[in-house]
């Protein structure tokens, strides 16, 4: 058994589990709000972490690694029931050997598992305090987890991938002794103090 991919997985669901919570604190004149992630309203961003969590959950358990197409999952009342379902089947997939075989998009486009698995982690963190900030609830994953995802983070988001009109935005500066959640966030494009009036 891969102990690490074990590991990531562990940290994976806590992150959900605490995803869940923030689901669970969305009031309903909050699902037109903005968000951070700025393509996203509350509900659209709400609709995109439930299909998403659910299709790796079930990626990493197939045994041909084949996620279903997350966009198809529609989110059953909060949503908070089924990301914390796809927590436990990352660990159980994962514990099955997802991360040592390819997992597989319905678009095509395929992976290795311990790639998808890190990616994973550190989009949840961030699409974590993304709901979180704007709905006006706290968001505090573990520092391990967050130092986790920043060493990923920063290999991954080369100049292709994040600028104007990429899938990321530019980087923000933060202060290099910066809280890790500040610093995750920034690298990932989202400003640390942004705010939903801001």
């Amino acid at each position: 058994m891969n102990t690490e991919a074990t590991a990531t997985a562990e940290q994976t669901r806590s992150v959900l589990n605490s995803l869940a919570a923030v689901l669970d604190g969305i009031r309903d004149e909050q699902t037109d709000d903005p968000t951070p992630c700025t393509d996203y309203t509350v509900a659209d961003l709400r609709s995109h972490v439930v299909g998403w969590a659910t299709a790796f959950g079930e990626g990493f358990g197939d045994p041909e690694g084949q996620a279903p197409d997350a966009s198809s999952i529609a989110v059953e009342g909060s949503g908070a029931e089924q990301v914390r379902a796809a927590g436990d089947a990352i660990v159980a997939g994962i514990e099955g050997g997802g991360a040592e075989r390819e997992l597989k998009l319905a678009d095509g486009m395929a992976m290795p598992g311990g790639m998808a698995l890190a990616m994973t982690l550190w989009e949840y963190q961030v699409h974590g305090w993304d709901l979180a900030k704007a709905t006006g609830q706290d968001w505090v994953p573990a520092d391990q987890s967050l130092e986790s995802s920043i060493t990923f983070a920063d290999q991954m988001l080369t100049p292709d991938f994040q600028g104007e009109g990429k899938p990321f935005g530019p980087r923000v500066d933060v202060a290099d002794d910066a809280p890790a959640l500040d610093r995750l966030v920034a690298m990932s494009g989202r400003d640390p103090e942004w705010s939903p009036g801001a």
